[in-house]
């Protein structure tokens, strides 16, 4: 009996072995297998690390280690100015010189040096301006500034409003004319940054502009009415030349200064016949 249990208890443990050696040889295979899957996959798409943001960030805000992390990013489909290492990202010898964000961004979007400022660089309204451009500011109202709709980043239209001195006669009233189109928003009131919640009745709009543009507007600020008019975000048309004064406002035609009728110049001879004194027509000389 004793050795009928000691041979079945051997052959159990028998069993056990090679239940467990199965089941080792199984997920050794599946491991390989799965390495084997990540290993292909990583040579169809290769990677590279990218930064990018950890929650939302706001204009003007400072950029700190903790408000980014380091993510696969396809290789091939890399944006333009992203940070690839934290040491360019944060320099070792800038450690107390901060970049400030530019441009708002959401969670999880990559940091672009577009969108951020150099190490110890002020976002001011200066890192808006691109080469040979000028900040202008223009005066609005609820009227002239689209009713508080305007954001930094947007395109307007700029018109003008006024009496055009030694003007036709004919033409009666102001005149309006379209004088700078799609021309770029870099500033509303104190604010450059898009993060504006609601409309905002804004008092000054800062654009930026060539300078010769910057010498036309003053101009047209200094002698008559600026109103803008927005541009679409996807509009790429260029607008033509506009101008409306009342009379083409109404539809009414040009009105034509009056000729003076030319008079007849008639050349008489004067003559004497007896005690009578005549007059006789004759052709006219210069």
């Amino acid at each position: 009996m004793r050795a009928v249990f000691g041979l079945v208890l051997i052959v159990g443990v028998a069993l056990a072995g090679g239940a467990v050696m199965m089941a080792k040889n199984y997920i050794s295979a599946y491991q390989n297998e799965l390495a084997r899957e990540r290993a292909n996959r990583a040579e169809v798409v290769p990677t590279t690390d990218v930064f990018v943001a950890t929650k939302a960030l706001k204009y003007g805000e400072r950029l700190t280690q903790e408000a980014v992390r380091k993510v696969r990013w396809p290789q091939d489909a890399i944006p333009e100015g992203a940070f690839t290492s934290l040491e360019a990202l944060f320099p070792p010898d800038r450690a107390d010189d901060p970049r400030v964000v530019l441009r708002a961004m959401e969670k999880d979007e990559a940091l672009l040096a577009v969108k951020l400022t150099a190490p110890g660089e002020d976002a001011g309204i200066t890192s808006r301006l691109a080469r040979g451009m000028r900040a202008f500011a223009i005066k609005v109202d609820v009227a002239s500034g689209v009713s508080g709709f305007l954001r930094p980043g947007d395109r307007v239209d700029v018109y003008w409003t006024g009496t055009v001195r030694g003007a036709n006669p004919g033409a009666q009233g102001d005149v309006t004319r379209l004088i700078e189109a799609n021309v770029e928003l870099i500033a509303v009131d104190q604010s450059a940054g898009g993060d504006i919640n609601g409309a905002v009745i804004a008092r000054t709009v800062t654009v930026s502009a060539r300078p010769a543009q910057v010498a036309a507007l003053a101009q047209a600020q200094s002698t008559g009415k600026l109103s803008l008019a927005l541009v679409g975000a996807e509009d790429d048309t260029v607008a033509a030349m506009v101008e409306v004064d009342q009379r083409k406002l109404l539809g009414l035609s040009a009105v034509e200064a009056p000729v003076a009728a030319q008079e007849e110049r008639v050349c008489t001879i004067r003559t004497r016949r007896g005690a009578e004194v005549v007059e006789i027509p004759i052709p006219c000389s210069n």
